[in-house]
């Protein structure tokens, strides 16, 4: 008798629950996705600058690199570049070879090359053209690009992100409008991962011999934030 009361106790909880379920499943909802896209301009560029020494011997080819380093080192000082922002990205020394005619000898070292590449970040962009005309005249003679970013983009991101969220109940109210319904509150919200734009590069890896004033174009940089938002369907009346 114990059991078989126990039984329909069980019975009755698994009811109740099942009629809860149902209840929730009643609810109307409908989902959408907003986007919001922010564009600024950047605030911070990066240069790939570097020296390339050679000579027959290899200490000759590094003290005059190194001369040449720290030329460019004072240089950016005096424009104000914090050493914070200065690290060497690429050192090497490697010997240069050349061989007999048509190739029948053995290849003999001719030479030795030192190269030492600095990533340098320019915070002051208005002076960007003419650090980069210093560094030329300072003895730079190889450049492996500009990069433009924007050194904080948390106040960014957030415009876009609350653009994104007014753009899904936007279209939320619309569809729901269109079907004789009203937005309600919000379910559930999750975000895409943001489309951060990467750094903007000018140019290629190219050897500098000369330079004069160097015009700089920064342009601006766009970030996207994608929010898929569930918002509760009531009826309109």
């Amino acid at each position: 008798m114990k059991h078989y009361c126990l039984s329909l106790a069980c019975a009755a909880w698994v009811a109740v629950a099942a009629g809860e379920s149902l209840a929730q499943d009643d609810t109307r909802t409908i989902s959408v996705t907003g986007e919001g896209k922010v564009s600024a301009p950047p605030d911070m560029a990066t240069i790939y600058t570097g020296v390339v020494t050679q000579s027959a011997e290899a200490a000759a080819a590094l003290e005059a690199n190194n001369k040449a380093v720290e030329k460019i080192m004072e240089v950016l000082k005096e424009h104000d570049v914090a050493s914070k922002d200065v690290q060497t990205s690429q050192f090497n020394v490697s010997p240069e070879y050349k061989r007999g005619p048509r190739n029948q000898q053995r290849p003999e070292i001719a030479g030795y090359r030192v190269t030492n590449q600095l990533r340098v970040r320019v915070r002051n962009l208005p002076d960007l053209g003419q650090v980069l005309d210093a560094l030329v005249n300072a003895g730079s003679n190889q450049i492996s690009g500009i990069s433009f970013s924007i050194d904080d983009l948390t106040g960014v991101m957030n415009q876009a992100r609350n653009r994104a969220v007014a753009d899904a109940r936007s279209r939320a109210e619309l569809y729901a409008h269109a079907a004789g319904a009203k937005v309600g509150k919000v379910i559930s919200i999750s975000e895409q991962p943001l489309q951060i734009p990467r750094p903007q590069i000018m140019g290629r890896a190219m050897a500098v011999e000369a330079a004069g004033s160097v015009p700089v174009a920064t342009g601006e940089q766009e970030v996207r934030a994608t929010i898929s938002i569930v918002f509760e369907l009531r009826d309109e009346n």
